[in-house]
């Protein structure tokens, strides 16, 4: 099965779904557009992006997101589905270290690993991808819904450091 050869299915002149060549744009664009030229490494908008404290990590892993839902309609295994998710909550997790977790996120590239297990476990055709079964979507609902409360998670708590901070120290001059 040649997944790479197919672009879009077209109904009625409508897109009906990502390919995987499109996927590898937004992966390579996010994980591995610029290069440093004396060393070689690679580094994408991911890294750009992150810069923006709290902001950054958010817009970064949503876009991580869409390659995981499209996962769905080539039928990734759950197993791979989970996987995946994984990748995105340890690349958020770790982006939130100040600094320290700018350069992991430039080391980790969410978008490029879960791109090559969707490629190593997709079990249809570009062409048969049209939808993926409910018990897959709900499964990959539950990954999202558990990833969006590691982020509602995380914005409390800088909240409530904020504001543990402000109530109990005092600035004097």
């Amino acid at each position: 099965m040649n997944l790479r050869a197919q672009s879009t299915v077209r109904c009625c002149g409508r897109r009906q779904f990502k390919s995987i060549a499109e996927l590898e744009v937004v992966s390579q664009l996010m994980d591995n557009q610029f290069r440093l030229p004396i060393l070689g490494w690679r580094f994408g908008l991911n890294a750009i992006i992150d810069l923006i404290p709290e902001f950054g990590d958010i817009a970064t892993t949503i876009v991580a997101l869409y390659v995981l839902v499209s996962a769905v309609r080539y039928r990734v295994p759950k197993v791979t589905l989970l996987r995946m998710g994984l990748n995105i909550a340890i690349y958020f997790v770790g982006g939130l270290v100040p600094l320290v977790g700018d350069v992991f996120g430039i080391w980790w590239k969410p978008n490029i690993r879960n791109l090559n297990l969707l490629r190593s476990r997709a079990t249809v055709s570009a062409a048969d991808a049209k939808r993926g079964r409910t018990g897959d979507w709900l499964f990959v609902a539950f990954i999202v819904g558990g990833l969006l409360a590691l982020l509602f998670g995380s914005i409390a708590l800088t909240l409530v450091v904020f504001w543990y901070l402000a109530s109990n120290l005092r600035f004097t001059m």
